[in-house]
């Protein structure tokens, strides 16, 4: 394949611009100092996305589960999203999920590229208005819709879903690692 340096140089160029800078880590200190008076207030963070960042919520709310001790959630059980967005309308289905599973003192975790899904739009804006803390984590335009409405926004200056998909993840899994307070640690409890 002809031109590959012309694609891989740039590419992941903008990956070390874009995910490396320092101004990422007062937002993921921020984020851990968050973490922690959950943890220590025996809340929860509730976690939700669509598509991709679906499974980036996912993966943070197991880690944060696990491994910071922290206790994170998802609502993407296909009974539950199917239910709720049958019920509600799609839109409204995440926002329906904090309503009924919420707690006072939980945190809600947004993942969104564009910023302007509507079901996780509509969840920050009922998890604002019952007193609750959002985090996003958001790309594409800095003044997205989902970014106005959270407390703590993790923004990817980038269009291209993979790069800001892919910086969404680094971020979350390095604020896992930050409340742990180290990146090598056994996953496994088992005897050998």
């Amino acid at each position: 394949m002809s031109g590959t340096k012309d694609f891989f140089g740039p590419y992941f160029s903008e990956y070390q611009k874009l995910a490396f800078d320092d101004g990422v880590i007062p937002l993921v200190e921020h984020f851990a100092e968050i973490a922690l008076r959950v943890r220590d207030g025996g809340n929860k963070m509730m976690f939700a996305g669509n598509g991709a960042s679906a499974s980036i919520a996912e993966h943070g709310a197991v880690d944060f589960t696990k491994q910071g001790k922290v206790r994170g959630v998802t609502f993407h059980d296909p009974n539950l999203m199917t239910c709720f967005a049958n019920d509600f309308g799609y839109d409204h289905w995440v926002a329906k999920a904090i309503e009924h599973l919420g707690d006072d003192g939980d945190v809600v975790v947004l993942i969104s590229v564009s910023g302007e899904s509507p079901s996780v739009v509509n969840a920050a804006k009922y998890a604002k208005s019952r007193g609750m803390t959002v985090v996003a984590f958001t790309g594409r335009n800095s003044k997205n819709s989902l970014a106005v409405q959270a407390d703590l926004n993790f923004f990817v200056a980038s269009d291209a879903y993979n790069v800001v998909e892919n910086i969404h993840s680094i971020w979350l899994t390095t604020t896992v690692d930050y409340v742990i307070g180290k990146a090598v640690y056994e996953t496994r409890a088992y005897e050998l």
